[in-house]
């Protein structure tokens, strides 16, 4: 009997602990989290979206901004309009009357419409008390929805994204979609780039509510203000962007080419002052286009150079001292063999004892290949990393890649590394190693952004680092008279401003497919800088697939240099003599 009164009183004891134990996980160790539960039952929280900030051109005027928008939602205890009605009023205002969205589609707007009102009606006929109806509304739709005095609907103040400009420039801007949570995010370009600044901080409206849902006059009440984002201003100049668009549109369509690029940026500063690419999207509804359009292919894609690639070769081969602008070619006689490939001119044509300045002027492979030998393997991939080939150049721009050099350089790849072919890069990386050569032997990082709103709304520089030294100025003033002869006696002289002196290079590099190359395909690109001797601007043109001629002489030469006419009078830069 005593036995079984001990046990009783145990199993008591033990209950009771049990109690307290677990009392002491909800009050004491989940207490917080509880009572932060227990709050959200009668508290309302709605979260005030913060303004996105503005990205400028160089003048002032805005490239990317936000305007008001609102978010329609239907509150089920207060609605008394009819489903259908209503379903089918939103479906009339919100889609459209366009062809063009009818045909991308692949319906008629009648079908589009009723698939509208379709998706509406099913929200609305949703046993739920609230439910989102459509998103991003703008001001006027908002007026026309209120004038219809249907209780229960109502709107979230928000903002949108609108670019002034449209598809112009939009490689350069990005777009702003939503993240995993459906928050505003920016993609690419500088809205990607930068988000973590022109986002902003969101605010929020906490009010006591009932226990229906309905906010009580008198309860308990608090607002936190959003914060807007920063402002971002740019060095992008609109009309030297319209100028690359229109005219590279232009080029594209009189070459018969699939695509096309061209980048313009200051040599001595890396400032990016615009940037074009076909084909392209435009940032409002990036949804409507191919999702390949959406990365930027300057920054992104990468290609073979082609005889644009030499003046790298040539700089590194210069400033090493591994030959001199008068040196002769000794294996300029007839093709180059290298085990069981043999390496020829583009031409056919071959020009024994030929020196390295009409290698660059003629773009002479064999001639190439002979400085490249002077320079060595080692000490060629050595110079091709100083240039910044395989990295990264810091832009800043979202969706840079970078394509890998290799380890080691054979005797087959040096050979066709000297004229660019066998190699990859991307046309930012080309452009920024060829200002180098523009600004006397240093290289900047590429840049788009100027300044940045800091927390007191003061516009402060962006922290650019400084240039680094690639190559002596002696060796990038023996190259630039190398280029600035090969634009005077080159295969594009026809096209060249007449009183300026300019230098440059062509490219033409065919495409590798399958592990071949395309006879017909390739890449026409010319790059160079004005007025050499003290360049304004240094500039990449390229042309992929130009159908009226493979070479770049005939098509992104004569391009580049009908965009320069036009920079050169914009700028106000004078003739000058030629030396």
């Amino acid at each position: 009997m005593i036995n079984r009164v001990r046990i009783a009183v145990l199993f008591l004891i033990f209950c009771l602990l049990l109690v307290i134990a677990r009392l002491f996980y909800w009050q004491i160790i989940r207490g917080k989290e509880l009572a932060a539960r227990g709050l959200s039952q009668y508290f309302y929280t709605l979260s005030l979206p913060a303004m996105r900030g503005e990205i400028l051109a160089k003048d002032g005027s805005v490239l990317a901004g936000s305007k008001p928008s609102y978010l329609l939602y239907a509150y089920k205890p207060n609605f008394s309009g009819d489903f259908k009605e209503v379903s089918l009023r939103l479906a009339d205002l919100m889609i459209v009357e366009s062809d063009k969205d009818a045909s991308s589609s692949g319906k008629t707007r009648d079908e589009m419409k009723r698939d509208y009102a379709d998706q509406i009606f099913s929200k609305l006929f949703k046993k739920s008390f609230w439910e989102i109806l459509v998103k991003r509304l703008d001001s006027s739709q908002k007026n026309i929805i209120e004038s219809w005095h249907v209780p229960g609907l109502g709107f979230q103040s928000s903002w949108s994204r609108f670019y002034p400009e449209a598809s112009s420039g939009a490689h350069i801007m990005g777009f702003v979609g939503q993240d995993a949570s459906s928050q505003p995010n920016g993609y690419f370009g500088l809205e990607g780039y930068y988000e973590r600044e022109l986002k902003g901080l969101p605010g929020s409206l906490k009010q006591e509510k009932d226990v229906f849902g309905n906010p009580i006059l008198v309860g308990n009440f608090s607002e936190t203000p959003a914060v807007s984002g920063r402002m971002i201003s740019t060095y992008i100049d609109k009309y030297v962007q319209k100028i690359l668009e229109t005219e590279l549109l232009k080029g594209i369509e009189k070459y018969g080419a699939a695509a096309g690029e061209a980048v313009l940026m200051d040599p001595g500063s890396g400032a990016l002052i615009a940037s074009a690419s076909y084909p392209n999207y435009n940032p409002e509804n990036y949804w409507g286009f191919d999702q390949g359009w959406l990365k930027n292919p300057i920054i992104s894609e990468s290609y073979e150079p082609g005889s644009t690639f030499k003046t790298v070769v040539m700089a590194a081969a210069l400033d090493s001292g591994a030959v001199e602008p008068d040196a002769k070619c000794d294996i300029c006689y007839g093709p180059i063999s290298i085990g069981p490939y043999s390496i020829g001119t583009w031409d056919g044509k071959y020009h024994p004892g030929i020196d390295m300045t009409d290698t660059i002027v003629r773009s002479d492979n064999t001639g190439m290949v002979f400085a490249a030998r002077r320079l060595g393997n080692e000490k060629l991939l050595e110079y091709i990393k100083k240039f910044g080939f395989g990295n990264l150049t810091g832009i800043d721009l979202q969706g840079e890649t970078s394509p890998k050099l290799r380890s080691e350089l054979k005797d087959i790849d040096l050979a066709t590394t000297a004229f660019g072919q066998g190699i990859a890069v991307t046309s930012i990386q080309m452009l920024r190693a060829v200002s180098a050569i523009a600004n006397g032997g240093i290289m900047n990082i590429p840049v788009v952004a100027d300044k940045i709103g800091d927390d007191s709304g003061n516009m402060v520089l962006v922290n650019k680092k400084q240039g680094e030294r690639i190559i002596s100025k002696e060796a990038s003033d023996k190259l630039k008279e190398m280029m600035i002869k090969a634009v005077i006696y080159g295969e594009a002289k026809f096209a060249a401003p007449k009183g300026y002196r300019i230098a440059g290079k062509t490219g033409t590099a065919q495409i590798p497919v399958s592990g071949h190359y395309d006879k017909e395909k390739t890449i026409a690109s010319f790059i160079g800088f004005a007025p050499a001797d003290s360049p304004r601007f240094v500039m990449i043109v390229k042309l992929r697939e130009p159908s009226s001629s493979q070479w770049g002489s005939e098509t992104a030469a004569p391009l580049w240099f009908n965009i320069a006419k036009k920079l050169l009078l914009y700028w106000e830069i004078p003739p000058e003599e030629q030396k």
